[in-house]
């Protein structure tokens, strides 16, 4: 997965895949929390596998954490209650997180050559897609068609998406700008992370969508690929539809809206890189953007409200129905301090300017959680109340890494021990070794959660109190693990009680050479937790 520059932060925000991709790259580390420990006769139970569905396309394997993944491109995948979406190339494919029913396939057009997803996400009634162009080749005599807006100009209204990728006779107009009549209505999207991405989770065991049992008709497409005839809409859900190529001064991502009943495209918006929608329901989005926050009404594509943010992209968090944007002269790709934390409502737009006690927060902006925010620095892990800035405590030489939602803490890692602490005061609940798994990917009610990985992969939860395995799953070989950057999508939200994965079934032959073999039967998988 293509993470840019933005990486570093990314890996400050959630140190479980930091630390997953550390323990994998070390030769020899043994899982000592290895699904082989699990004894009493419970373990195989509460890891039930829910379902597992087939995967289209052509998949590869790959040891270590990166598992199955597409021979071609990269996957994304969302879990949510009541969906499980995946997409790759231009193509989302809807399941029923219950039953693994497939209920749609959705192939986005009008896109430019080159561009794919970099992000799904699952929403009560909506699934959001960002998709981001190709690099445009940079050429010094091409002049660019739009001039950059005053910081903070208001955003253009999304725009419905129509059938065919005609091309604008000149360049989508810059974030902020209105169309000229010479160019369609531009749409939208931001990078997020889960998969994607928007902040939070730093890709682990190859940071993509799940797997799944029966060709159902438009599964996944392989990036580019042209879909198959299994690989169409069913019948109630017509294909969605892109908006003009993206140009080169174009927005940097594009957050797509689909109607979770049957994938049709509803709406299309501009995006920042790492950004994308951070909020969304049938009626309206909320998405961070190139030069702004704004809140779309999805029917009409008017913008509802819209915030400022400037020339620049920031850092930013999502806590509940508050996003907390770090405000630092160059944004995250400088090294100056942040001076100030933007809070805006996700429901009402209403947005408060929260100043440290001193000249700066201390770090970047790596976690929010229960009005609490966390900065991350070399030296250690510092949190403040998201409300007046004033420092609530610090952590030497720790990293904010998740939270464990059910059990209403906050996890640091420092060194090789994970530690749960209460996000108010900083008081450590909890405390566990960490260094000798490759496969943790979370905590939830108290258990950290792992997978291994290889050919006899297999989940598992490992009870931080009585120290002992609780369950282990049945096998899922080459599990691949979906991470979305902003730690809203992904494998596993923190909100639900499963896990989606890739997995292989059959491994192919090994083909010539050093290339990775085919797995002949990939699929896609939903592992209660």
């Amino acid at each position: 997965m293509k993470v840019a520059q933005r990486w570093p932060t990314w890996v400050r925000r959630l140190a479980f895949a930091a630390v997953l991709s550390l323990a994998a790259a070390t030769p020899g580390m043994a899982a000592t929390w290895s699904s082989s420990q699990c004894q009493h006769s419970g373990c195989e139970k509460a890891g039930t596998v829910r379902w597992i569905r087939p995967l289209p396309g052509s998949w590869t394997v790959q040891n270590g954490i990166t598992g199955t993944t597409p021979a071609t491109g990269q996957v994304y995948g969302a879990l949510g209650a009541q969906l499980a979406a995946i997409g790759s190339g231009l193509t989302v494919s809807a399941y029923r997180a219950g039953t693994g029913q497939q209920l749609w396939t959705t192939r986005l057009t009008g896109f430019a050559p080159g561009s794919a997803i970099t992000a799904v996400r699952v929403w009560p009634g909506v699934v959001t897609v960002g998709v981001t162009p190709s690099a445009p080749p940079t050429t010094a005599t091409t002049p660019t068609t739009a001039t950059t807006p005053a910081p903070g100009a208001p955003p253009t209204p999304g725009s419905t998406l129509w059938p065919g990728p005609t091309p604008a006779t000149s360049g989508t107009p810059a974030p902020g700008s209105s169309p000229t009549p010479a160019t369609t209505p531009r749409d939208g999207a931001t990078p997020t992370t889960t998969g994607t991405p928007t902040r939070g989770a730093t890709p682990s065991a190859g940071a993509t969508p799940a797997a799944g049992s029966t060709p159902s008709p438009g599964a996944l497409q392989s990036p580019g690929a042209t879909p198959s005839p299994e690989s169409t809409p069913a019948p109630d859900a017509a294909p969605a539809t892109g908006g003009e190529p993206v140009m080169a001064d174009g927005p940097p991502r594009r957050e797509v809206v689909l109607r979770a009943s049957n994938g049709h495209q509803v709406r299309a918006y501009p995006a920042a890189q790492f950004g994308g929608a951070v909020a969304a329901s049938p009626g309206t989005t909320v998405v961070v953007g190139p030069r702004a926050v704004t809140s779309y009404a999805n029917r009409t594509g008017a913008v509802r409200w819209s915030r400022p943010t400037g020339p620049v992209p920031l850092d930013w968090q999502v806590d509940g129905r508050q996003l907390y944007l770090a405000v630092a002269a160059g944004g995250y790709l400088g090294s100056a301090p942040v001076t100030a934390l933007r809070r805006i409502n996700l429901a009402t737009g209403a947005q408060r300017l929260v100043r440290p006690h001193g000249s700066s927060y201390d770090g970047t902006l790596s976690l929010a959680y229960q009005g609490v925010v966390v900065f991350s620095s070399a030296r250690w892990a510092k949190a403040y109340s998201g409300s007046t800035g004033q420092e609530l405590w610090q952590y030497p030489n720790a990293l904010p890494d998740t939270v464990d939602a059910a059990a209403e803490r906050l996890y640091l890692i420092s060194g090789n021990t994970l530690i749960g602490v209460d996000p108010q005061t900083g008081t450590t609940l909890a405390r566990v070794n960490a260094a000798s798994s490759s496969g943790l990917y979370g905590v939830r009610e108290g258990a950290v959660l792992g997978i291994d990985h290889g050919g006899v992969g297999k989940a598992w939860a490992y009870d931080i109190a009585t120290q002992r395995v609780l369950w282990t799953s049945r096998p899922l070989p080459w599990p691949h693990y979906f991470v979305d950057l902003s730690g809203i999508g992904g494998s596993a939200p923190p909100g639900e009680d499963a896990v989606l994965l890739a997995v292989c079934g059959k491994v192919g032959p090994q083909p010539a050479g050093t290339a990775p073999p085919s797995c002949a039967r990939p699929e896609l998988a939903v592992v209660n937790r």
